[in-house]
């Protein structure tokens, strides 16, 4: 009988906002294959580097699968009862307010909804809230306060629809690669114009009409200055203003009051007179002007005030709501809108409903629930600051890291080993999971079953095509059990995600008489069948009224009196200035192949290989101020705390600026971590955290020698001034040093080596104690492990022993005598560090490419297919050939 054939399943991406369709099939012999679904209308068929690797992401390598108290494995009934009777006590002893939750964007909407319904509607506390609080806390407050309610008023067709994009503080090419193709083809086909505003320049600035690199914490001024220049210009239109919006004569009295002329912004913000004139001119000319942003504007001290001051340009000029145009929010997390839509954020009701007296008595009638909280609870930062003080004592984290991710992580971390109790329900160990006095393994991508939201308020389905390893399940089940045996059975008897989405979806209509743009009921009594087939829809799907895509065209709005608010915003700068002492203002954000602390994306060799180790990017003309060059190993000193990394010289950095990936945790580098350097200084309105500015003061480090470890094993190094690992094929490959003497380094990394399970070692030491070099070959005769240690910069070539790791192929006499050289004793081709993470490019590759006669970067597609499917590695390939050609010149 033969095998029958494996069907696709269409579910959704778990990574960014930008909620890409997702076709995944399980073949026979287990084997995972995605692609993106052509029917999907976010990314019709595409997927970047990230979602095409999301196979090699479903591994139970690293998983937890069963549930733990204190370290050692429990059964399920033990662990919810725990957590339960640990969190009633606690709430007798101490109040509803001694208890919390933190979430996050990659939990489903289902899940979400129940966690928000537990703690709001019968703990009676406010205190959830979730990373989506680091991600897009600032637009929605400035959404609430210029429309009334958190609603992105456009939609993807309007990136292809308008003449002018604004991408504000958002690196589009790398974090929604999926958008950024969209904008390109506009671009080509229909001449749209792109600016993009960035301190630094990043690879969506490679393909823009132009870059304005604004000084940092500048973006409010720059705005400001906007409004000031569309009122001189005419071109405010005043009937719209007139007739649907309040506050105009405040708002632009304020930009007059700060713009005294061009030239004054132009110097505050770092620009030239001519680029500030130039966008401005663009803005006022092109009507359908669609403006981008992200967490460069929502990341900040003053994010709701930057959120507000694009949004009165739009509001001035009438262009929201309207085909091609409007202010665009894009989200990081997956689900962040989904988040939003059921009260996730500490500081909201459930439907977006607020802490008003009529809507907590709605919610408190609609769910039974006379003890609902009636006041906001503590946003992610003031809740870990009370977790630290004692005030909440016990915790349940769900799918999120803060023990890295959180600004002033040392002072997180810190608070989670004196928290009274700790709960983490997760995939796999993270370097939060070590504070987890209950550690529950959850469901993850592949497994979960229910609905998620992306930027655009497209709703649509995550199904599982896998079951859920050893006893892992869905986190609305973990949250749902915990609240029966809390005494709340009643309010919580789902038998499946279906019900809680009903629920979910009748709320959001329940007494809306229009004034909630989100109302979902048309699906408030969807049967399960058709939840199994929901296609991605839109909201509002309410159940009168016809279906739209764009919000907020027809000049109505959320608020009492059905208009728009104009907010008067002043510029602020940033919230802590550099000084001589920390003279370095240190950005951090996103690489273009990981995700958040790399829990997934770190155990994918061709999505590790682009930037396989933590670097500092810093300008040319700093580190020639500081002694620096490329692959220095250098300290980053804030008021927080410290982070090592190598540094990477580049003229993409603006002087007096340096930039740190967000992404290395404990579990990939030693001490590398960006978050240990932010400052917990948050939005006063929206308590979102500036996390793209703190001073830093950088020095180098004084690196007596290197080391390089090869090896199949996952360890964690100790004894170390740094190390960093990266995912190879068949191991990992751990980079080393220290500021001893070499012979105290060898003695430290000499320990690293396996001692069993080999047939054979061989090993070469220097007699004057500078070098080490060693290899452990197996039973069969491969390759186990190689261990070089070296002065600094001296290490050997690895291309050839990690040929030899992924193959595990039997060494022949002369690959045995040629291991300790690091060199292969026949010429091999490699493929180097790989650039088109798609396609498993590497840099040798498009080298020797160019060097065969591809001029353009459509040459090296064709040839290669690099850069042919999420685009986001066309930067770099557009700098190898202006390197080759600078070459051709001399």
């Amino acid at each position: 009988m033969q095998d029958k054939p494996a069907t696709e399943v269409r579910t959704t991406c778990p990574y960014c906002g930008v909620g890409c369709g997702v076709l995944a099939r399980v073949a026979a012999d287990g084997q995972i294959a995605v692609r993106g679904d052509p029917d999907h209308p976010a990314n019709v068929g595409k997927l970047c580097s990230k979602g095409m690797a999301l196979g090699e992401t479903m591994g139970i390598e690293g998983r937890l699968l069963e549930p733990e108290i204190g370290g050692q494995p429990a059964s399920w009934a033990a662990a919810l009862d725990l957590v339960a009777d640990k969190f009633t006590e606690t709430i007798a002893q101490h109040g509803p307010d001694a208890v919390a939750f933190y979430v996050s964007g990659q939990l489903l909407t289902e899940d979400y909804y129940v966690a928000n319904k537990l703690m709001k509607g019968f703990v009676g506390s406010g205190n959830i809230d979730t990373n989506s609080r680091l991600c897009m806390a600032s637009s929605v407050a400035g959404h609430r306060r210029a429309f009334g309610e958190d609603v992105v008023p456009g939609t993807y067709e309007d990136l292809e629809e308008a003449d002018l994009v604004v991408l504000v503080g958002s690196n589009t090419a790398w974090c929604h690669p999926i958008l950024y193709q969209r904008l390109l083809a506009a671009r080509s086909e229909r001449g749209t114009k792109v600016i993009v505003i960035d301190p630094r320049r990043t690879a969506t600035v490679e393909e823009c009409d132009l870059h304005l690199q604004i000084d940092p914490g500048t973006d409010v001024l720059l705005f400001n200055g906007l409004l000031a220049h569309l009122e001189a210009a005419g071109r405010i239109d005043r009937p719209f203003v007139s007739a649907f919006t309040t506050g105009f004569e405040d708002a632009v009295s304020v930009a007059r009051a700060e713009v005294s002329s061009l030239e004054h912004v132009a110097l505050a913000c770092g620009l030239s007179v001519a680029e500030l004139r130039h966008f401005y001119e663009l803005f006022a000319a092109k009507e359908r002007t669609v403006t981008v942003y992200s967490q460069g504007v929502n990341q900040s001290a003053h994010g709701t005030d930057k959120v507000n001051a694009i949004i009165n340009c739009h509001l001035a000029t009438d262009r929201i709501g309207r085909p091609g145009m409007g202010p665009f929010s894009v989200t990081g997390q997956p689900n962040a809108m989904g988040g939003r839509e059921v009260g996730g954020l500490a500081n909201q009701l459930a439907a977006h409903m607020d802490f008003n007296a009529a809507d907590i008595e709605r919610v408190s009638r609609f769910w039974n629930a006379p003890d609902i909280a009636r006041k906001p609870g503590l946003k992610a930062v003031d809740m870990f600051d009370a977790v630290a003080r004692g005030s909440i004592k016990a915790l349940w984290i769900m799918g999120t890291n803060p023990a890295v991710s959180m600004p002033d992580a040392g002072a997180v971390r810190k608070a989670l080993n004196s928290c009274a109790f700790v709960v983490v329900s997760d995939v796999t160990r993270t370097d939060t999971t070590r504070y987890a006095d209950v550690l529950l393994p959850a469901a993850g991508w592949g497994e979960k079953d229910g609905t998620v939201t992306n930027s655009e308020r497209r709703v649509s389905r995550q199904r599982p095509f896998m079951p859920a390893p050893g006893e892992a399940r869905a986190d609305w089940r973990i949250i749902r059990d915990v609240a029966h045996r809390m005494g709340h059975g009643e309010a919580f008897a789902y038998a499946g995600p279906a019900d809680i989405f009903r629920e979910h979806a009748a709320l959001s209509t329940f007494e809306n008489d229009g004034a909630r743009l989100f109302d979902i009921g048309d699906v408030a009594d969807i049967s399960n069948s058709r939840y199994e087939t929901f296609a991605p829809r839109h909201w509002p799907m309410a159940r009168t009224g016809a279906p739209r895509a764009r919000l907020l065209g027809d000049g109505r709005f959320p608020t009492a009196d059905g208009r728009a608010r104009f907010v008067a915003v002043r510029h602020a700068g940033v919230a802590l200035a550099t000084s001589q002492a920390r003279p370095i203002g240190l950005n951090s954000g996103r690489l273009r192949d990981q995700w958040h602390t790399m829990t997934r994306t770190g155990h994918v060799p061709r999505l590790a290989s682009n930037a396989p180790e933590p670097s500092l990017e810093i300008a040319p003309s700093d580190a020639a101020a500081y002694g620096l060059v490329d692959g220095d190993l250098a300290e980053i000193a804030s008021a927080f705390g410290t982070a090592r990394a190598k540094i990477r010289i580049t003229a993409d950095q603006k002087p007096g600026t340096a930039f740190l990936p967000m992404h290395w945790s404990g579990q990939f580098a030693a001490n590398a971590g960006a978050g240990s350097l932010f400052a917990p200084v948050v939005d006063p309105v929206s308590g979102q955290p500036e996390l793209k500015h703190v001073p830093v003061r950088i020095s180098r480090e004084a690196v007596a020698w290197s080391g390089l470890l090869i090896t199949r094993r996952d360890i964690r190094p100790v004894g170390f001034v740094h190390w960093s690992r990266h995912k190879v094929e068949g191991g990992w490959v751990y980079e080393l040093c220290g500021t001893e003497l070499a012979d105290q380094g060898i003695l430290l990394a000499s320990g690293l080596l396996d001692p069993v399970g080999h047939a054979q070692m061989v090993e070469y030491a220097d007699r004057r104690g500078y070098g080490y070099r060693a290899a452990a070959i197996d039973e069969d005769g491969a390759l186990k492990e190689a261990l070089f240690v070296a002065p600094s910069r001296q290490l050997p070539s690895r291309d050839w022993l990690l040929s030899l790791l992924a193959t595990r192929t039997q060494l022949s006499l002369a690959d045995r005598l040629a291991l300790l050289s690091g060199r292969s004793p026949v010429p091999m081709p490699a493929a180097g560090r790989i650039i088109c993470a798609c396609f498993n490019v590497g840099e040798n590759q498009i080298a020797e490419a160019v060097a065969r006669g591809s001029a353009t970067v459509d040459e090296i597609g064709r040839n290669l297919q690099a850069g042919t499917n999420c685009g986001s590695c066309r930067s770099e390939i557009r700098k190898f050939l202006h390197e080759d050609r600078l070459q051709a010149a001399e």
